[in-house]
């Protein structure tokens, strides 16, 4: 069986092909009479319009474009998960890129994009350099990525986070305590840089001496694990910071491997606060970030510019609150 084309739902209504695209690009006057014959053929003939078609007639595609590093991490799937739902409310659908930890696979998605001609882009990958997403010409809105002056970014307040893990420590009665995370302050292309931050702020405003341990967060499980390990042998650690829940549990996981009580001897704090976390995982204490939030304002923000991509940011960049989930077995 073919695939229904223009042609044929023109003839099944009994209209001419120009009638059927005035139909479906809302073009012109045409009489309710006519958009119900119309409109009866294409469901009938289960007929969809061509989205790359409307496109170049000037219409808007309603395809939204998000480029994430990952969709098996829990947080990254639930923030898509929302997205979605903000988008399908207002009629958009999504084309999904997992570019992964690969320039030249989000630049390929970037490309692809481009060549379906997608209203807008929500990125939240760390890969390729703002120009790239300059040249692209499509309203964008970037999550937890600093790519130019007239990209708005959404986050969450990576630096409150940060110093509220470290307060949760330091109220539990940890004196060393060591941060597990990404440790570049000097590249502010990456807001989650500012947990450190935080971290930080907080030793020093106590007189605490800093332990900064840096693992990149796309490192793999068995180098987190090694470099665990290592802090754990090598230094006296009574609480560790960590920028991310998935490495707070390979920290409790080698901990107790190790013949170490968790939380007698070892406190944890992680960063997330995703709803599989909490299900599955209710022992570790974390940061969480309002992910349909996010979602929402990315989603919001994008729709702005696709109105209006030349009006003037009316702000830069919105960070929404974290809050700590507590457990009585990680604090």
């Amino acid at each position: 069986m073919t695939r229904p084309k223009l042609i044929d739902v023109a003839k099944k209504a009994g209209v001419s092909a120009t009638t059927v695209s005035r139909v479906i690009n809302n073009y012109g006057y045409l009489s309710e009479k006519t958009k119900s014959k119309v409109f009866a053929a294409m469901e009938e003939l289960n007929y969809q319009p061509n989205s790359l078609a409307r496109s170049l007639h000037g219409k808007a595609t309603k395809l939204i474009g998000v480029i994430f590093p990952t969709i098996t991490n829990p947080f990254f799937a639930e923030l898509i998960e929302e997205i979605e739902k903000a988008c399908f409310a207002d009629d958009y659908k999504l084309i999904l890129c997992d570019a992964g930890y690969n320039a030249q696979k989000e630049k390929n998605y970037l490309k692809m994009l481009q060549a379906n001609q997608v209203d807008g882009i929500i990125a939240g990958t760390h890969n390729l350099g703002i120009e790239d997403y300059n040249k692209s010409g499509l309203p964008i809105v970037a999550f937890d990525r600093n790519l130019s002056d007239q990209v708005p970014i959404v986050s969450c307040d990576n630096f409150s986070g940060g110093r509220l893990a470290t307060s949760e420590l330091y109220q539990a009665g940890c004196r060393h305590i060591f941060f597990l995370g990404s440790a570049n302050v000097a590249n502010n292309l990456h807001p989650t840089n500012s947990r450190l931050e935080g971290y930080l702020d907080f030793i020093d405003s106590v007189g605490l001496t800093r332990h900064v341990h840096s693992v990149a967060y796309s490192e793999s499980a068995a180098v987190k694990k090694a470099i665990i390990k290592e802090i754990l042998q090598k230094h006296t650690v009574d609480g560790i910071v960590c920028t991310d829940d998935l490495t707070a549990l390979l920290v409790i996981q080698i901990s107790q491997q190790m013949g170490l009580q968790v939380p007698q001897d070892v406190k944890v704090v992680g960063f997330d606060g995703t709803n599989f976390l909490q299900t599955y995982h209710p022992e570790l204490t974390t940061i969480a970030q309002p992910i349909p939030e996010i979602a929402k304002l990315l989603v919001t923000l994008l729709q702005e510019r696709i109105n209006d991509p030349h009006q003037p940011l009316k702000q830069k960049r919105y960070e929404l609150p974290v809050k700590v989930i507590r457990s009585t077995t990680s604090m």
